[in-house]
């Protein structure tokens, strides 16, 4: 089985910055990575995804220009989050995906983890 473990995630003041890490272990195989979000009172959105192939990257537009999603080999995905909004409170799920699906639906990923709370003080 995959395993999948969020970390990085903490209480930062508006305008710092975040480094959020999704470790994998067990079989790692998987077409994307992706992270998602969600907030209380709303469905869990898309936030970026990695394809694992070249790393190619795609980001929903309400995070471009401020979240950064990287891989460190197989294992490893990141995602750096700067200028921080109280906005971006939420907690955000590392997931991975073995299919070649709609990236910015979560059903489409397999396995997911299970969470690292950001929060932003204004």
């Amino acid at each position: 089985q995959v395993r999948l473990v969020e970390s990085g995630g903490g209480l930062v003041q508006a305008g710092g910055s975040l480094r959020l890490t999704c470790a994998a272990s067990g079989r790692t195989f998987s077409t994307y990575r992706a992270w998602f979000r969600q907030s209380p009172g709303k469905e869990r959105e898309f936030v970026a995804a990695i394809t694992m192939s070249r790393g190619d990257t795609y980001y929903d537009d309400s995070v471009k220009g401020r979240f950064i999603i990287s891989r460190d080999g197989g294992n490893v995905i990141n995602l750096q989050i700067n200028s921080l909004k109280p906005e971006v409170t939420a907690i955000y799920n590392c997931a991975a995906s073995t299919a070649d699906g709609r990236i910015w639906i979560a059903y489409e990923y397999d396995h997911w983890g299970r969470g690292t709370q950001v929060t932003v003080s204004s």
